[in-house]
């Protein structure tokens, strides 16, 4: 057997190992029967590893990895063989840079978007100065932002936890790594257990002293004017219809002079040449004035008014104080009325199209009466045909301006309420730095998901048809308390999953296969952001038809936070949990909606009818609110893996209590997927939790002797997680050691209310 050795980022190769003979200790001929051998288990490992690894599309996700392999015993004394990898990724900073530069053009084109607007009335001009003041501040910021990530090394792929708080680093995750576990056994190849794990998604920078976003938002949200908003695509309906008038009116304008030009001509074929151009021009932009949106926009401009009355004045960012009087509206004065009709507007554009039927009508007429007379018309006639239509063409113009006016201001109303509704009305700037923050380092750990799911799954058609059809679930799972910061950390995190419903992904064929073009792209804005995913051309030719169309993938993303250390222990003792059981309860409503559909569209998918009993016994673990209640957390992340969703699981830092979720995780799935026997399964639990205190993920837990852990010496006790304050499943089962009693927790909550209540008697006896 022959093993390559590789650079720890797998693209060069240094050198070769050659296994001549393997024998693997304890066994013998008697006992294992020949097919149960070990070469064979590493033949399949090192083929699996040789051949998936160092693909183009692996390369590109993964760098930085190490990895351990394990032995343990099943329960019909077999062996397994377990791969268990630990891997950074350049897409730590490789999209947050890209999200910058996407929010950069984003913000950059709405001020474009708002000054070509013209001149407005004060009112309106003080939102658009608002708009732009906004967007400009955070270009400013962004472009700070981008050029500092920028000057970072170019292979610079992991922000490690004391880096949490930098300013400059917030739009990228922390101790963002992918987790990986392969088992062989002898009689199956390979197969993969995958699990993202990365700090939870929160602003440290801007910290927690007035809460996370959630509480921030419904700050903002109570506080904020009630006014009319619009989407981006009532926006750009807006602005074309904008454009479509002020290209129309001057070709009927033009037309009709043009009109009566030719009637001092008395030419009749030319007349009526005229007019047919006149009247196509004329429909067209009738119809393009027979818009909803401009309708409902009018009567918007209307009930805002009526509500800016009762208010004295608004101070905009430029200093201008709005009186907020009829003229400075900037409507027509038929939408400031008290008894605004809301059938004006029909009759608006439909006095358009009778005035130009009177001037069909006169044009029959005047065709009407010179047919029977000479070919030579008297300079008479021609006068008498002029002053016919000129009233008629006067009331056209007069007509086609006032709805002109109307349109301009319901539509140029449509696009500022658009562009305020996605700048300002979004909260301060500070608010909005938090939350598109909060929102690149899930959307960074998401996306390095999703490609180790989809790479996976390329051989998988039900897989891939449940791509296109249903979308992917993204379940987070949460270890934050409720506690202290920890509340504000879960508010943001909450948030900035929520969010990740905007994104979506879309497959498309790489240019070749170097790893600057197997990277991830984005498209479009921050509401509507979708990430465009490289494959090369002869994976993506394989691919249904649906993807290679451009079919967009949706995102599901659930959230489930159950807090596991001390802290939580005081937030259920003395404080309140009340926002943990409601973010817990709104994903368990949208997990259900998402299987739901899953079983109606794919109904034959292996697995999916099985989902019914999971998702009542999550109901009815949800609904017990049991004090740490890990229980919610292990059948939400069964009922993820079996609709191949994406797992990602976080605390604070990515550290112990996300190191011990992980390891008693993969040790679950070896015990009941593959009958890791139950004497082992201590061991194996003890053997990976080791392994990530050798890497430096795991450091509060304990340290065994003889083992230095990121600077601290030989058996020194790192400080952080006590593992006194865990459920009993996480507690690290360290040898020889043990462990303080959780009764502890007990005795020093009642001593902490005996000291308070004797404080208060001596308070009370000293001011007496």
């Amino acid at each position: 057997m022959s093993l390559s050795l590789r650079t720890m980022d797998g693209v060069n190769e240094v050198g070769e190992v050659k296994v001549s003979r393997l024998q693997m200790e304890g066994e013998s001929d008697d006992k294992t029967p020949p097919e149960h051998k070990c070469p064979a288990l590493c033949d399949c490992l090192h083929g699996s590893v040789h051949d998936k690894e160092n693909s183009p599309m692996m390369r590109a996700v993964l760098c930085a990895q190490v990895c351990k392999v394990y032995r343990f015993q099943t329960e019909d004394q077999r062996w397994l063989l377990v791969r268990e990898q630990m891997s950074e990724t350049p897409l730590s900073f490789s999209l947050p840079k890209q999200l910058l530069s996407t929010l950069i053009s984003e913000h950059t084109s709405r001020v474009q978007e708002v000054k070509e607007l013209g001149d407005l009335s004060p009112h309106w001009d003080g939102i658009r100065h608002d708009v732009i003041n906004h967007c400009n501040h955070l270009i400013g910021c962004y472009q700070e932002t981008l050029a500092e990530l920028e000057k970072l090394s170019v292979s610079s792929c992991f922000k490690s936890s004391t880096s949490k708080s930098d300013r400059h680093l917030q739009f990228v995750p922390t101790n963002l790594h992918s987790q990986r576990m392969e088992v062989t056994c002898p009689d199956s190849t390979g197969v993969w257990y995958e699990v993202i794990t990365f700090g939870a998604p929160v602003d440290h920078h801007q910290a927690f002293k007035h809460g996370g976003l959630k509480r921030l938002l419904r700050k903002h949200t109570n506080h904020r004017d009630s006014s009319v908003s619009y989407s981006q695509d009532e926006s750009s309906r807006a602005k074309e219809l904008l454009a479509s008038v002020a290209q129309l009116q001057p070709l009927v304008f033009g037309l009709a002079e043009e009109l009566l030009s030719v009637s001092l001509e008395l030419n009749t074929s030319r007349l009526l040449q005229v007019l047919d151009s006149l009247v196509q021009q004329t429909e067209q932009f009738v119809h393009a004035l027979k818009d909803e949106l401009v309708k409902s926009a009018l009567l918007a401009i209307h009930h805002q008014y009526s509500t800016y009355c009762s208010n004295k004045s608004h101070v905009h960012s430029n200093g201008l104080i709005c009186d907020n009087s009829p003229a400075n509206q900037g409507g027509q004065s038929s939408a400031n009325d008290a008894e605004y009709d809301e059938e004006e507007w029909d009759r608006t554009w439909a006095n358009v199209a009778m005035s130009l039927n009177c001037i069909i009508a006169m044009v029959d007429r005047i065709n009407g009466r010179e047919e029977p007379s000479s070919s030579s018309p008297s300079s008479s006639s021609a006068s008498s045909w002029q002053e016919q239509l000129l009233p008629l063409v006067v009331t056209l113009r007069d007509c086609v301006r006032e709805a002109v006016g109307k349109a301009r201001a319901a539509m140029t109303f449509v696009v500022l309420q658009g562009a305020a509704a996605e700048t300002v009305a979004q909260g301060p700037v500070r608010l909005v730095q938090r939350r598109h923050a909060v929102f690149s380092q899930a959307l960074s750990a998401v996306v390095c998901g999703f490609l180790l799911k989809l790479y996976g799954g390329l051989d998988d058609s039900e897989y891939l048809q449940q791509l296109h059809t249903v979308g992917v679930l993204v379940q987070f799972e949460g270890l934050l308390s409720t506690y202290g910061d920890e509340v504000g950390m879960l508010e943001d995190m909450e948030v900035g999953v929520a969010d990740l419903s905007r994104v979506a992904f879309t497959v498309m064929e790489a240019k070749t296969e170097q790893p600057d073009d197997m990277l991830p792209t984005f498209r479009g804005t921050w509401c509507s952001l979708v990430v465009e995913v490289p494959l090369p051309p002869e994976t993506f030719a394989l691919l249904p038809r649906e993807l290679k169309d451009g079919h967009l993938i949706q995102i599901h993303p659930v959230l489930f936070n159950i807090g596991i250390n001390q802290q939580q222990s005081l937030a259920e003792r003395f404080g309140d949990s009340s926002l943990q059981e409601r973010v817990n309860q709104q994903s368990c409503d949208r997990l259900n909606a998402y299987c739901n559909t899953l079983r109606d569209r794919l109904p034959e998918m292996a697995g999916v009818q099985s989902l019914s009993d999971l998702l009542s016994s999550l109901d009815r673990s949800i609904d017990a609110r049991k004090r740490k209640n890990v229980e919610v957390l292990w059948i939400a992340a069964v009922v993820c893996r079996k609709v191949n969703g994406v797992r990602l699981t976080s605390c604070k830092s990515a550290k112990d209590r996300t190191a011990m979720s992980v390891t008693l995780e993969q040790c679950v799935l070896l015990r009941e997927q593959h009958t890791l026997s139950q004497q082992h399964f201590s061991t194996a639990l003890d053997c990976m939790r080791r392994s990530r205190l050798s890497w430096g993920q795991m450091l509060g837990c304990y340290a065994p002797s003889g083992l230095t852990v990121s600077g601290l010496d030989a058996g020194e006790q790192p400080s952080g997680l006590q593992s006194s304050w865990l459920p009993q499943c996480l507690v690290p089962k360290a040898p020889r050691r043990h462990l303080y009693p959780v009764a502890f927790l007990l005795v020093t909550s009642h001593l902490l209310v005996l000291w308070l209540i004797f404080s208060l008697v001596i308070l009370l006896a000293k001011y007496q």
